[in-house]
């Protein structure tokens, strides 16, 4: 009779969303709510594949979160510059895209422009690459002038490449600052305070869950979105929790809310659905505001108060 609740990261939320309705529908076990953090629940919102133009515009506000980070958008506020990226990505831009050869000369270098100016790009390179910037590409070539490199999973870390004319960088310098940091620490808990001794070597990230099977999708685009709909409806008290980090640049938080505002429910239970936003990236509570002021969000979830 104990409340219940999931918490998923990053793929952990594709698992903990399908988990609800699977729980419910299977066991008939209905959870309190669930906790989506750095959240990705439909695929083709990050998948840069041919003819699917949307991961491109709604990459476009993190791309203008990492550029203003790293000053280059003045002394403009940030949640300005999200704005206007935002309005920019859900209307001009992908109209734009879909508009393909069909743009004038005049309609497409305004575009550029504007693609230009919210991603710190220069507009050469917009126009090279057919006003789509893959995320990786966007990461190389940022602060190329700088000899640098951003973070994917967290858009504020720089690094160096052993080429700076390299296409795609070689790693991704916020996971180069975690992992150690990580290994250490789960290390210490488990010798020194759990007391639990094991030479194995601590995995952060493996590619030995690899190849990941979607059996289930052939054919089709992964997304759970639908299953956490159904288990939202048949659980009308089911709550949802959405953090996003604004320099994540593996999920981004518009690609999240996308996904949410496409949930088949009523309104009136789309109101169970919640956003938090923390000026970090895939792993928010690395920084340190950002991770007290989750850790009292999503206390407050828990207990039931809506910020």
């Amino acid at each position: 009779m104990s409340p219940k609740f999931l918490a998923g990261e990053s793929y952990g939320t594709v698992r903990a969303a399908g988990l609800a309705h699977h729980l419910q529908s299977r066991y008939g076990m209905y959870l309190n709510g669930v906790m989506l953090i750095s959240s990705v629940l439909d695929f083709v919102t990050g998948e840069f594949n041919e003819g699917n133009d949307l991961a491109y515009a709604l990459y476009l506000p993190t791309y203008a979160a990492i550029a203003h980070y790293h000053g280059l958008h003045g002394d403009r506020p940030l949640a300005e510059v999200l704005r206007e990226a935002e309005e920019f990505a859900e209307r001009d831009y992908l109209w734009a895209l879909a508009r393909g050869n069909r743009l004038t000369p005049e309609q497409r270098a305004a575009t550029v422009a504007r693609i230009a100016a919210l991603t710190g790009l220069s507009e050469d390179y917009v126009d090279r690459v057919n006003l789509r910037i893959e995320h990786i590409r966007f990461f190389t070539e940022l602060l190329r002038s700088r000899r640098l490199v951003v973070g994917r999973l967290d858009g504020r870390f720089t690094g160096w490449d052993p080429d700076a004319g390299r296409e795609h960088f070689a790693a991704d310098p916020s996971m180069n600052a975690i992992m150690g940091p990580y290994g250490a620490a789960l290390n210490h808990y488990l010798r020194t305070e759990l007391n639990y001794a094991n030479d194995l070597p601590y995995e952060v990230l493996t590619s030995r869950v690899h190849p990941w099977s979607f059996k289930e999708f052939e054919g089709a685009h992964v997304t759970v979105v639908d299953k956490l709909a159904a288990a939202m409806r048949a659980n009308p008290h089911l709550r949802v929790h959405v953090a996003c980090g604004y320099h994540d640049g593996a999920t981004p938080y518009y690609a999240a809310e996308h996904a949410l505002a496409h949930l088949p429910v009523p309104a009136e239970l789309a109101r169970n659905v919640e956003f938090t936003y923390y000026e970090a990236g895939h792993m928010m509570y690395v920084h340190e505001p950002s991770r007290l002021r989750q850790s009292a969000d999503l206390a407050a979830f828990v207990i039931g108060e809506h910020a």
